[in-house]
């Protein structure tokens, strides 16, 4: 230790500064410039016109340089790539029922048309029961076991046809008084029964159950019911569909390969045999219902022999089906196989719909109203079990459909007198565009409508629907909203109200304040008795965004009477907390300027503070970090202009609104300390009683709320900014309280903290902080009642006795890192100062004592870090690794700041060199680059004694 003789360089600044300088090269005219279009040549492989090993290369220029990534792919993203190669190992079908979703092609079936599947829960759950139910169980017998082997073909087929013949004569069991979920479970008894008889190769078997499954599609005695019978039986039918078609696809596996769009003309003889069986086996059922249904299953196998004639046949013979329900369902089947299968043959789609427009009557028939009576069904009621089927139908026709189309429809509706259901399913099913511009004669329609059998209150509320998505014609729209609110103030029943909160979506754009506070009113009005908003979150919430969408001026929009009522409907947690998401949202996006509106502050105040209580302790950090962020971007848009008292009141108030969020508490910190340098720019230096004491409130605001952080690392650097911020503003015992407090929390950084969920050792970041740290030390003056370097010592002393991870050379690499802060500090002048702020170098004016301490404290360090080299050298392994490293930062450490005259020092250097390339570790570019720089330097005034350490430093390997 005693051998160790530490002297700071001398530096200039300065003149340092300028011989650092880049030199300003002039661009010659045909030079190229950095920021220029790049040229890109690309060269392809012609597939054609060429002989083999030929390439193409064409050039062109454009602003944008290829992605590396693309170029390494050939254009082709890696998923894009996978994704083709697993499609390629699958069979390809084309206009297959049973197919994936992979396979349809977009010009036929995209994802904008809205699935079945997607229905199907709807259904089940909307369309329930409590009466009793019935259902016939296929009983079996034992001609319906598997033929032998060695049977005749002529046996074979006699066989089944008796088989199918028993079954008509009466092999059933009738299922009485089952509730719904034992109709269910008996309905998925049918499907495992199904598939069973199916694997053990009972074929006509599992076709008896397809045709008794059918068979219960006639059955209305539980009518309300009716549409969730549909769907599950039909998940039978879907099933066998998908083994027949499964087979005779099976079949198609010969020596030629099926191309992706094939024909019936690609399929072999032994496939289109198969499918012509099955359907003989279909045409001997005598009933329609049961013949009809796995007719339809059969279109999916038609592909394989042509479906040209098949769905106009099929949609004809749903003509012969009595009970207008019942086809209805029929057809809604029919169009959803044509969709799947042959989507491009429109026509036949038409007229299902057509049909069901002419057969429309039957729903007056005595028949069905006899049938009315005995279930104790009202017509309204009954409409709308055909919702679901129609509005299906509907969609299958619409699908892509012309503008005209629509005004077809119209016509058709207004021939059966407006009938409300279908038109109705109209509206539902037609793009919203098309709608929004015939606003006013649908209005016209919805007037003429008879309202007995279905309310016009939900007519409304269908085209307040579309004319949410699209605009109707500007002229019209508030005369649109004045026709549907005069049968708004006639509906007075809370089950109703969503009507009108559907008609309030129409564009608010040109609706004045008034206007819009009438229709919230309305509302209100509506939903507030029997608590009925609770029903309606989701259409509340549009009204919401429709007006956020419109209305970006805050202070009118808090400034509207019915506004903060309308949303104080909103009682549930998660929906309200959603809604005020929203608010902030649009907030953040379109507030272009600061505000200290007092309706603006006052209202997101308490936006926010919904946000914030709904914080927990089961809250993910994800939400939590969502909604600081929110709040984050409300506080920066809050100024007071030059009311600073004001600004440091508001923060004080949102530090005990949003305690609960540390990211807020971290914001408002950054915000206060702005708010004291900005207090600083604006007084220009007159630093009088009463901005003193303001900036040191904002100090005691920060030193107050950075204990309450739970993030060590948020503490520390936010000690380390207030404090520069207070010593900026000449508060000299606030900074000097800051940095005492991050020295004295430094043993409490744990060795490993979480980062972003993940583990992770905090070494790296602790070296950061006491890296930025050290750099703030320089400009800090020493307390005059305190020793000298009283916080760097106390900082060294701290990092002598932390914790370090076992084997760290982190302590190390802190007291190499301190010999540059104290080599600064022994110079004349400092490199950097903060105005009106005597640093050490004017406290101290350059006092051989001050520098004699300086100099013991380096001497000190160095002894520290020699004697851990040695110890690192007593390992053979990654201690010698290790040492080399540390060898060489030092040496460049006392190269850029030690006084190498001195003979000890230099000598200390070169051991330290020869030390750091004794094993070879040593990064050679490095090492030659540092010798460069040596022999220049060693050119420079003054710096000659370098020239004769050039020539002891020699490069070495390991052997």
């Amino acid at each position: 230790m005693a051998a160790v003789q530490w002297h700071s360089r001398v530096r200039a600044y300065e003149s340092e500064l300028r011989a650092a300088r880049l030199e300003a090269v002039p661009l010659e005219p045909g030079d190229p410039h950095p920021l220029k279009s790049i040229t890109v040549t690309d060269s392809k492989s012609r597939r054609g016109g060429g002989r083999r090993g030929s390439t193409s290369s064409s050039s062109s220029s454009g602003s944008v340089a290829p992605d590396p990534l693309s170029s390494m792919l050939d254009g082709t993203d890696p998923l894009s790539m996978f994704a083709a190669a697993s499609a390629s190992e699958a069979p390809t079908l084309s206009h297959t029922f049973f197919r994936s979703a992979s396979y349809v092609k977009e010009e036929e079936v995209g994802p904008d048309f809205e699935p079945w599947s997607a229905k199907r829960g709807e259904i089940l759950a909307r369309f329930t029961t409590t009466e009793k139910l019935s259902i016939n169980l296929f009983m079996g017998s034992d001609k319906g076991k598997a033929p032998s082997p060695n049977s005749t073909v002529s046996e074979k087929v006699r066989n089944r046809l008796e088989e199918l013949d028993d079954m008509e004569e009466g092999s059933q069991r009738e299922l009485l008084n089952l509730s719904q979920q034992d109709y269910v479970n008996r309905i998925e008894e049918l499907n495992q029964n199904l598939k069973e008889a199916w694997s053990s190769d009972q074929k006509v078997k599992a076709l008896k159950i397809v045709i008794q499954c059918s068979k219960l599609l006639s059955d209305t005695s539980v009518i309300q019911f009716y549409p969730s019978k549909f769907v599950l039986i039909t998940d039978i039918l879907d099933t066998f569909g998908r083994l027949v078609y499964e087979r005779i696809w099976s079949m198609c596996s010969d020596s030629r390969a099926m191309p992706e769009s094939f024909t019936a003309d690609d399929v072999n003889d032994t496939a289109k045999e198969t499918c012509l069986n099955w359907f003989f086996k279909i045409a001997s059922i005598r009933e329609l219902i049961p013949r009809l249904y796995p007719w339809q299953l059969g279109c999916t196998c038609h592909i394989f022999i042509g479906i040209q004639e098949t769905l106009p046949r099929l949609t004809a013979m749903i003509r012969g089906i009595g009970d207008p329900l019942v086809a209805v369902y029929a057809r809604a089947y029919l169009c959803r196989v044509g969709m799947e299968v042959a989507p491009h043959l429109k026509e036949s789609l038409k007229k299902n719909f057509f049909d069901l427009l002419a057969s429309f009557r039957q729903i007056h028939s005595d028949s069905v109203q006899n049938q009315l009576v005995l279930q104790r069904v009202e017509i309204p009621v009954y409409l709308t079990l055909y919702s679901p089927a129609i509005n299906w139908i509907l969609q299958c026709v619409s699908y892509r459909a012309p503008e005209t189309l629509l005004t077809e429809m119209m016509e058709r509706c207004k021939k059966l007198a407006n009938n409300a259901l279908l038109l109705n399913s109209v509206m539902w099913a037609f793009r919203a565009e098309f709608v929004a511009a015939r606003a006013t004669d649908f209005i016209g329609m919805i007037k003429d409508c008879d309202e007995a059998g279905f309310p016009k209150h939900l007519l409304f509320g269908s085209l307040g629907r579309s004319l949410a998505c699209a605009d109707p014609p500007e002229n019209e729209r508030l005369s649109i909203l004045n026709e549907a609110w005069k049968v708004i103030t006639k509906v007075r029943s809370p089950q109703v109200s969503t009507m009108d909160i559907s008609i309030a979506q129409i564009k608010f754009v040109d609706f004045t304040k008034r206007e819009v506070n009438t229709v919230l009113a309305d509302i209100i009005k509506h939903m507030t008795p029997d608590r009925a908003f609770e029903d309606a979150y989701p259409q509340l919430q549009s009204v919401i965004r429709k007006i956020l969408n419109y209305f970006h001026d805050f202070s009118v929009l808090f400034s509207m009477e019915r506004f903060l009522p309308f949303l104080d409907m909103f009682q549930k947690d998660s929906v309200r907390v959603d809604v005020c998401r929203s608010i902030m949202e649009v907030f953040i996006k379109h507030q272009q300027e600061p505000t200290r509106d007092p309706v603006i502050l006052n209202a997101l105040l308490h936006v926010c503070k919904t946000m914030h209580d709904s914080v927990n302790a089961l809250t993910l950090e994800d939400e939590k970090r969502s909604l600081s962020l929110l709040i984050n971007g409300f506080i920066r848009m809050v100024s007071f202009g030059r009311d600073f008292e004001q600004q440091l009141s508001f923060c004080v108030e949102a530090r005990a609104t949003f305690c609960n969020l540390e990211p807020v508490l971290v914001q408002l910190i950054h915000t206060v300390n702005q708010l004291a340098m900005e207090t600083r720019r604006v007084m220009r230096g007159n630093h009088s009683r009463k901005t003193a004491a303001f900036v040191r409130a904002c100090a005691a605001y920060s030193f107050i709320t950075i204990p309450s952080l739970t993030s060590i690392f948020s503490r520390l650097n936010l000690y380390l900014l207030s404090g520069q911020v207070a010593l900026a503003n000449q508060c000299l015992s606030q900074a000097d309280a800051f940095f005492k407090a991050a020295v004295s929390l430094l043993p409490e950084v744990p060795r490993s903290i979480t980062v972003e969920g993940k583990l992770r050792s905090s070494e790296a970041f602790l070296l950061d902080f006491i890296s930025n740290f050290l750099s703030t030390l320089l400009v800090v003056p020493d307390h005059p009642e305190q020793g000298v370097l009283y916080l760097v010592r106390g900082l060294l002393n701290m990092v002598q006795d932390y914790t370090w991870e076992e084997n760290s050379d982190a302590k190390v690499r802190v007291y190499i890192s301190a010999l540059p802060l104290l080599a600064a500090m022994s110079q004349d002048t400092y490199l950097y100062a903060i105005p009106k702020v005597d640093s050490n170098e004017t406290l101290y004016g350059g006092d051989p004592k001050f520098l004699a301490e300086v100099n013991k404290l380096c001497e000190t360090l160095i002894g520290q870090v020699l004697d851990h080299l040695k110890a690192l050298g007593r390992d053979e392994g990654a201690g010698v690794r290790k040492q080399g490293t540390l060898a060489f930062s030092l040496f460049g450490c006392l190269l850029a700041h030690g006084d190498l005259r001195n003979n000890k020092l230099s000598q200390l250097a070169v051991n330290l060199w020869n030390l750091s390339h004794k094993h070879g570790y040593c990064d050679t570019r490095n090492s030659v680059r540092t010798l460069e720089y040596i022999k220049h330097q060693s050119q420079q005034p003054d710096m000659a004694h370098l020239s004769e350490m050039a020539l002891r430093l020699s490069l070495q390997s390991r052997a």
